[in-house]
């Protein structure tokens, strides 16, 4: 009987071990999430999506874990008596070798500052669960929608993870975010949306955002244009190499230029111009020592003989910018400032192209040209 009993017990050993080393351990959720980026940029969008949901599944099982081995300690008659004090809470972990709450406490810390805390030990509860959110999952769905044409499922999976920026691991890839939202909405032709989260993008941004004090900085800006030299002042005066908003600058710029909207065409047109061209003035200085700012014109032509700064110049539309911020300038009655931005890039027609010869048409007879160019 004794002999029945432990070959009974042998077999169901063996089956438990053959069972746990069947199943597949799941793979950290950071490791999942770059596996589907892996087949996202080969092109296998239903296996990106299956990833993603996977990474999102991984982290929130691993942190509704951890809140439930917290729950677990706090549970305790002993641990209730302490109050709502975590350093308490926390020796008591240390003391009786509680491992597993241990970790969520370590994990805790090394996501979020400890002091952030309050030395509460709810606000660690609290904060173990609001980490369960994944916004970069949430992200790259959106982009696995996007890509297969499905927009307005795009848009609320971005909005979504815009919510849980506060998970970001790279907090400055709420701006990538906020860039997708705006490009779908100019997709759809949803206007209004777009220039709500565009100004959102623009809240960032140190020079464009701040209140009075800010409006006056513009409003000196712009005066400074209509002064003799205009151009050449300004961009003695200021520089500004903020590149991540100029994109913002720019695109508004367009959008307020095509609905007539004159004088915030020239703001936005204003920033995305000085912020390209401070960008182009940096590199010649970077490339030349002795490289002195003398006028626009001088720059360009400089520029103009260096392969990277040509490309930049394309992949940016440079001269469009320049352009329709002349058409802005003139519509709100600063028609000399205009004719000196037409007047150099009338005069670059070999990179300038297209640009090159609108200008030169403005400067023989200018008008307020109705729009051409779509968003």
């Amino acid at each position: 009987m004794k002999k029945k009993s432990l070959v009974f017990a042998l077999i169901f050993l063996l089956f438990l071990s053959l069972r746990v080393f069947g199943q597949r351990t799941a793979n950290p959720y950071w490791y999942t999430l770059e596996q589907g980026k892996t087949f996202f940029r080969s092109g296998q969008y239903g296996a990106a999506l299956n990833a993603f949901e996977d990474a999102k599944r991984n982290r929130r099982a691993m942190y509704e874990k951890m809140e439930q081995d917290l729950i677990y300690v706090l549970s305790f008659s002993e641990v209730r008596r302490m109050g709502d004090s975590l350093d308490e809470v926390e020796k008591y972990i240390t003391k009786n070798y509680l491992d597993n709450a241990a970790a969520a406490l370590k994990e805790l810390y090394f996501r979020v500052p400890r002091q952030s805390l309050g030395g509460s030990a709810n606000n660690a509860l609290k904060t173990i669960g609001a980490l369960k959110a994944y916004p970069e999952a949430e992200y790259w769905i959106g982009e696995v929608y996007r890509l297969e044409g499905e927009l307005n499922l795009a848009v609320r999976q971005y909005q979504k993870a815009h919510e849980q920026r506060a998970n970001l691991e790279n907090p400055h890839f709420d701006i990538d975010i906020l860039y997708r939202i705006v490009d779908v909405f100019r997709i759809k032709q949803d206007y209004s949306a777009m220039e709500e989260w565009a100004l959102d993008i623009l809240a960032t941004d140190a020079l464009w955002s701040g209140g009075s004090a800010r409006l006056y900085t513009r409003g000196a800006m712009s005066k400074l244009l209509e002064s003799d030299d205009g151009i050449k002042r300004f961009l003695t005066v200021y520089r500004y190499d903020n590149a991540q908003v100029e994109r913002i600058h720019q695109l508004l710029g367009f959008f307020y230029y095509n609905s007539g909207r004159h004088s915030n065409a020239q703001d936005h047109l204003m920033f995305s111009f000085l912020i390209n061209s401070t960008l182009i003035i940096n590199e010649l200085i970077r490339n030349r020592y002795d490289f002195e700012f003398v006028s626009l014109e001088a720059a360009l032509e400089e520029a103009e003989a260096n392969p990277a700064l040509i490309d930049f110049m394309d992949s940016t539309d440079y001269y469009k910018t320049v352009y329709y911020f002349a058409c802005a300038l003139y519509a709100s009655g600063k028609a000399a400032a205009a004719r000196e931005l037409w007047n150099i890039v009338s005069g670059r027609n070999v990179i300038a192209g297209e640009w090159a010869a609108r200008s030169a048409n403005q400067l023989r007879s200018p008008v307020i040209e109705r729009p051409r160019e779509a968003l």
